[in-house]
């Protein structure tokens, strides 16, 4: 199965001239989303991982499967003040401003090994941002795992010149 197949493509959303990829319908579809999760976990046949981190929404839905075929621990990451308990935050920049992620103060401990998981990776704004505060909370981030990669978008590179591993089951060039 080509999961490209099973990916939305909307054409002018959010804005005019963007190519919007929603993975809502490879969500729905049970073929589709068994294969997602079964590839993302694949890489990590033997390796010694501690959590799986998701970023806000999508990868919470990604994140969870895999951390349950890993049998290990989720957390949640975070848009600012969505969290009940106390949390570190990381800012990050926005084409038009400013936004920030969180998480727990307590979410990992020091030396954990941590995937972090999002459906898609772009200009990689958010996922700097992830693997920052994942850090600073004392996490080693061991891979970064997308289902699809818009490579024109330069995000996996900038996560790879950060020294991080990358992988995405899908890209599609362009935006």
């Amino acid at each position: 199965m080509d999961l490209r197949t099973v990916i939305r493509s909307i054409p002018d959303y959010p804005k005019p001239g963007i190519m919007f990829r929603d993975v809502t319908t490879l969500l729905a579809d049970a073929r589709g989303f068994r294969r997602a999760i079964d590839e993302l976990v694949q890489p990590l046949a033997g390796a010694k991982i501690d959590k799986v981190a998701g970023i806000e929404a999508r990868g919470f839905i990604l994140g969870g499967a895999i951390a349950h075929q890993l049998s290990v621990g989720f957390v949640p990451i975070r848009k600012k003040g969505k969290l009940p308990y106390k949390t570190i935050g990381e800012r990050y920049e926005l084409e038009y401003g400013v936004d920030e992620v969180e998480i727990h103060v307590d979410a990992v401990r020091q030396g954990e090994k941590v995937l972090l998981v999002d459906d898609l990776i772009a200009t990689g704004g958010t996922a700097t941002a992830a693997i920052r505060l994942l850090e600073r909370a004392g996490a080693e981030v061991v891979l970064c795992s997308f289902v699809v990669d818009l490579p024109d978008l330069g995000g996996a590179a900038k996560l790879r010149a950060m020294g991080k591993e990358v992988v995405a089951l899908v890209a599609f060039e362009g935006h």
